[in-house]
């Protein structure tokens, strides 16, 4: 129990405070900040094999946009579960040099943990500073090019009569993933959005 006593210290006397300050509020272990269209979170998931020698935990990050949610057809959520966010990453991805996982040990030295973890917490804020819109988040995953809410992305990008960059993001996904054996499945979905905004579909 001493080392959960920690854990919960830290939630109340340390991140609490930190996240409340820049807009955040606390439900749980999560914590959220909710701007026009988007909701920003922070969810400090526990480990399942913590024990009373060892209480280890991950901090996930997650950004729902209600435009995406409405290009799903799915109803619009006021308190979204990290899994249901449309941008999903472990901190480590948006902040230097973070584990990925942190660890409460008996001989851990809480200074540093809370320095390390506050630190993280703060670079993936200016990261969540950065991406103010659906749109910030396709650019993200088009980046990669990754597939994941690529349909979502197709929708967005056509619905803008931006033709000639969703053209490019097939592109880009075809070259990274058109080898494999699922990509049959990706392309049909694509060919049928492009069909329904009247937009030429170009297999490569």
């Amino acid at each position: 129990m001493e080392l959960q006593k920690r854990f919960n210290d830290l939630m109340k006397q340390d991140v609490k405070p930190f996240l409340s300050e820049r807009g955040f509020v606390r439900k749980g272990l999560n914590f959220n900040r909710k701007t026009d269209g988007l909701i920003y979170m922070f969810n400090f998931q526990k480990s399942a094999g913590n024990s009373a020698d060892n209480v280890m935990f991950y901090v996930n990050c997650g950004i729902y946009a209600a435009e995406l949610a409405q290009i799903q057809s799915k109803g619009l959520l006021v308190e979204p579960k990290e899994a249901e966010c449309h941008f999903r990453a472990r901190i480590g991805d948006l902040a230097g040099d973070m584990p990925d996982r942190f660890a409460i040990h008996p001989d851990t030295c809480m200074n540093e943990l809370r320095n390390t973890l506050l630190g993280g917490l703060d670079e993936a804020i200016h990261v969540y500073d950065t991406m103010t819109s659906a749109r910030s988040i396709v650019d993200y995953y088009m980046s990669g090019p990754y597939l994941h809410l690529s349909e979502e992305s197709f929708h967005l990008l056509l619905q803008s009569n931006e033709i000639a960059t969703a053209k490019q993001y097939l592109k880009d996904l075809q070259e990274k993933y058109g080898a494999e054996n699922r990509w049959t499945i990706f392309e049909n979905k694509y060919r049928a959005i492009f069909h329904a905004f009247g937009v030429e579909f170009d297999a490569l």
